[in-house]
């Protein structure tokens, strides 16, 4: 049962990237009814992300084309196929890229980010039978991580169709579905930060603001942010951040070592650089653990000093997604905001319609705001 009164023909507008280093094109593609397990969801928001930038310039060389970008969003639940039973029509839903499966050893361990099914198509970004929901013409068209939201439209599988309360605006929740669920994620589940402890956020974009936030709510002390564009520095001031250090005029590892007299219980790398990983290391103090939360392009390598350590007890923690349980995570962050404990405003920079997609890339590329967000009418 399906309500596709708004895409006449079943036809939606969506971003596609054809080649490399090549703007988005704005085409009208065909888009298939769900299938069993399948939920189709009309967007309201998407935002934009840097790993959408990565694709762009062809820095994950394995992507496949075309493609429909976007991985962040929400909207409201149109059509549902057989089976569905978690989301019914009408429902108000934020998208999950890592659709996990509940079946597998990985899932069964608690570790739904890290499903074994969900990993061998969701990086083809195919659905789970290892096809597509979008065509023009007879070219099949891809959807960027299972989402494709910067199209007006998406076939998701059900279990990347998170339930939200029909209060929450949705331009907001769409973030929550990359930059916030991992932020957040990477301090509440992955280093279990607990009150007190002293972290580093190097990277003050969507998810290091989200990580800052995150540490915020958790009474990290002292809690320094790291970056290079000022505007994103005051910003992490005012969300909780007790010292800011501007990396393009000191050595922010000197910094960070004097503030806290030797170095941070935790340090959250958020951008997925060969520097600012190395650097985030070399900020640890005894027993400390770095987090390596941003997405470097292929092929990007660290070196590390094993002896400090092995010698220090130091740890370093991959971090996909925030090692979140969408399902549970989800509602969980919308519930910090709702309390006032999450500020999901001050991630929006501006808000724009499709037709600026573009824009929002070369702002992005420029390190100009923190998230910019496509709402569709």
């Amino acid at each position: 049962m399906s309500d596709l009164a708004r895409f006449e023909g079943r036809t939606i507008r969506a971003a596609v990237l054809r080649e490399i280093n090549r703007p988005l094109e704005i085409e009208e593609l065909e888009i298939a009814e769900p299938g069993a397990g399948e939920v189709m969801v009309r967007l309201a928001a998407s935002g934009t992300c840097h790993s959408d930038l990565h694709v762009i310039n062809g820095e994950w060389a394995e992507t496949r084309r075309p493609i429909v970008l976007g991985h962040e969003g929400a909207g409201e639940v149109v059509a549902v196929g057989p089976g569905v039973d978690r989301v019914g029509l009408g429902d108000h839903v934020a998208l999950s890229w890592l659709p996990s499966c509940g079946r597998c050893r990985q899932c069964f361990a608690g570790r739904p980010q890290l499903c074994l099914a969900a990993l061998e198509t969701v990086h083809e970004n195919l659905m789970p039978d290892g096809s597509s929901r979008l065509r023009l013409g007879d070219e099949p068209v891809s959807s960027m991580l299972t989402v494709g939201s910067l199209g007006e439209c998406t076939v998701v599988p059900e279990n990347g169709a998170i339930r939200i309360d029909d209060s929450v605006p949705l331009d907001l929740a769409a973030v929550v579905g990359c930059a916030v669920a991992t932020g957040v994620g990477a301090v509440l589940n992955t280093a279990r930060i607990e009150a007190g402890q002293s972290a580093a956020v190097v990277g003050c974009g969507g998810v290091g603001i989200s990580v800052v936030q995150g540490c915020t709510a958790m009474a990290a002390e002292p809690l320094i942010a790291i970056d290079a564009n000022p505007e994103k520095l005051a910003l992490a001031a005012r969300l909780g951040a007790t010292h800011t250090v501007d990396a393009s005029s000191v050595d922010a590892v000197e910094a960070v070592q004097q503030i806290t007299g030797g170095g941070v219980d935790f340090a959250f790398e958020a951008i997925g650089l060969k520097t600012t990983i190395e650097q985030a290391i070399a900020m640890l103090g005894p027993a400390g653990a770095a987090v390596l939360v941003g997405m470097p392009p292929d092929g990007v390598t660290a070196e590390i000093d094993p002896m400090t350590i092995t010698s220090f007890e130091q740890r370093i923690l991959g971090c996909i997604y925030g090692s979140c349980n969408p399902p549970a995570d989800f509602p969980r962050i919308l519930g910090l905001h709702r309390r006032g404990r999450l500020d999901l405003d001050s991630i929006v920079s501006r808000r724009i319609p499709l037709e600026q997609v573009n824009e929002a890339f070369v702002a992005m590329a420029a390190g100009e705001g923190v998230r910019t967000v496509v709402v569709y009418d």
